[in-house]
């Protein structure tokens, strides 16, 4: 007699292992996911990994496969924003667009943004949608306040330290700041990370908690969607400034006290 036969479940030292025929939808999707898989992005990813290894990119269009893409999207993102400053799309506003992209790249390229960390879709979708909510509710707060007889709003400034590592991720998080309504970054310290914002209205300390709490969790969000501490890899780009000649940013203080000394670092 068999085991279902006699009243126990089909696979005992697996609990969490049910026959596929009892769950069609689930059985469905989880085939689903495994041809592609398998059909899909396997094959995509083998592609991708032998034209990097095999094509020579030139070195006018950055020596890589990355580097190449990441022109190539420049580019094209340029050209967009011009045709969007003319407001009709055209041949020649494309192709003018065209040429003001390729003369500002060549001209005055932008200098080159480390990436050290790994992006998280799912947690930067969260980060929108809250700061989508937070735009509407904030607006109807600043319009209430401009509409309601009484004392003016009291305008403070915060200092706010952010404990993000990275360059690119602290302008997307001041950015995401200052698309809030009645919040504005007036100064930041870069080295120390220190944030000073002005926020509309602060009457009371439940305002000024509540509003703590609001950049703790853009803090905490945006560590989660771009620099988890397990996928965190330094680029050697990473804290590079022209004021110290290209030194990065761990050694500067061992250049500044062999310079004090009249030594060569």
């Amino acid at each position: 007699m068999s085991g279902q036969q006699r009243g126990t479940k089909p696979f005992p030292h697996t609990p969490h292992a049910t026959p596929v025929g009892k769950r069609p939808l689930a059985a469905f999707f989880g085939n689903l996911w495994r041809v592609t898989l398998v059909h899909v992005a396997w094959p995509l990813v083998t592609a991708w990994v032998w034209v990097n290894d095999r094509l020579k990119m030139p070195s006018w269009l950055g020596g890589s496969l990355r580097e190449a893409g990441l022109r190539i999207w420049g580019f094209l993102w340029l050209t967009f924003v011009w045709v969007l400053l003319w407001g009709e799309i055209t041949w020649a506003n494309i192709v003018a667009g065209g040429g003001v992209a390729f003369l500002v790249m060549a001209l005055a390229p932008l200098p080159r943004v480390p990436v050290e960390g790994r992006f998280h879709p799912l947690t930067a979708l969260k980060l929108v949608a809250t700061m989508i909510w937070n735009f509407f509710v904030s607006s109807a707060q600043v319009a209430w306040a401009a509409i309601t007889p009484g004392p003016p709003p009291l305008g403070v400034v915060i200092r706010v330290h952010m404990a993000i590592k990275s360059d690119l991720v602290l302008t997307l998080a001041i950015d995401y700041i200052n698309l809030v309504p009645g919040t504005m970054v007036v100064e930041i310290d870069q080295p120390t990370r220190m944030l000073y914002i002005h926020v509309f209205d602060i009457h009371k300390r439940r305002q000024l908690e509540h509003f703590l709490e609001q950049m703790e969790f853009v803090e905490r969000e945006f560590i989660r969607a771009f620099e988890r501490d397990a996928e965190w890899r330094p680029s050697p780009f990473h804290g590079i400034d022209d004021d110290y000649h290209h030194v990065a940013y761990a050694d500067r203080q061992r250049v500044a006290d062999a310079a004090d000394r009249g030594e060569k670092p």
